[in-house]
């Protein structure tokens, strides 16, 4: 049974309309969480709000919100204006474009949804919206209204579903030239190129997230076992740091090496001859020769 719905509503493509409802396709239940407790009584602590400038305690009949103008400086916001200028959704989910997938930059992806039809009623209308899209290979971009804020959603197939992704507006994206600008460019040469392109090869795989370990997940749980146990935990030994490679070429054969390198050492050396056969064959050549010149 499918949880309850996080969004319901209408989907719309041009006159064509179906009831849908949301769910949240991620989830942190299983995360381990921990509470800020007194050491003393074991209790859970509470927080309070506390004025900046002089120490006291903040009552929630004194609250309110704030724009900072300036250092120190802010504007206080009446609740009934911040109603002023809510968008009041009409929940409704109205297409407005189809654009190639492949062009929908992922800096842009936000949250996931599931998107399913309300009800039986919705099904064949839900179906022919999904299937024209997986027919021409187009995400779907709409506006909807989530918590009293408006937000862009693609739209695309995903198995008898839909999957609405949100999107970040332009404004909440990081410039990269702020971060790549002062990256050089630094002459690397084509056998450095070919040497990572053979490593990459060797680490070939397709995309499979059930093959994901949260390590430190397991390492947190496997830790609040032991210790609600009455168990001692022991503190591993801090790790050597690697030294420096010097030789960004030598990094690279010895990364490839690591792969398969030893198997064509082991094979190279089955046939480079010793000692005692290199001799026996120097014999053999002055022999025959001392025989053909006779």
């Amino acid at each position: 049974m499918a949880p309850r719905a996080y969004w319901k509503g209408t989907l719309k493509l041009s006159l064509v309309s179906c009831p849908v409802v949301l769910y949240p396709a991620t989830t942190a239940a299983e995360k381990t969480r921990f509470h800020m407790i007194n050491r003393e009584t074991g209790n859970r602590l509470r927080q309070q709000m506390v004025d900046s400038e002089t120490g006291d305690v903040v009552e929630s009949d004194q609250k309110g919100r704030g724009y900072e103008l300036r250092k120190g400086k802010y504007v206080e916001i009446e609740p009934e204006e911040l109603e002023a200028v809510q968008i009041e959704s009409n929940h409704t989910i109205d297409i407005e474009s189809f654009v190639p997938s492949e062009e929908i930059d992922q800096r842009y992806l936000n949250h996931p949804y599931y998107i399913a039809p309300d009800g039986k009623a919705a099904t064949d209308a839900f179906a022919v919206i999904r299937d024209a899209m997986k027919d021409r290979d187009r995400v779907a971009l709409a506006k909807i209204v989530l918590t009293n804020r408006e937000h862009i959603i693609a739209i695309e197939p995903l198995g008898k579903g839909l999957l609405g992704t949100t999107l970040r507006f332009p404004y909440e994206l990081r410039d990269e030239d702020e971060f790549f600008g002062d990256i050089k460019s630094p002459k690397v040469t084509k056998d450095m190129v070919e040497l990572a392109g053979h490593i990459l090869h060797t680490k070939a795989a397709h995309f499979d997230p059930s093959k994901f370990r949260d390590e430190y997940e397991t390492a947190l749980k496997a830790l609040v076992k032991r210790k609600a146990s009455g168990k001692k935990i022991e503190l591993p030994e801090p790790e050597e740091r690697p030294s420096n490679v010097v030789s960004l070429m030598d990094a690279l054969k010895q990364s490839l090496k690591g792969r398969g390198g030893r198997k064509t050492a082991a094979k190279s050396h089955a046939r480079r001859p010793t000692g005692r056969q290199r001799a026996a064959r120097k014999t053999q050549r002055s022999t025959a020769r001392q025989r053909k010149a006779g």
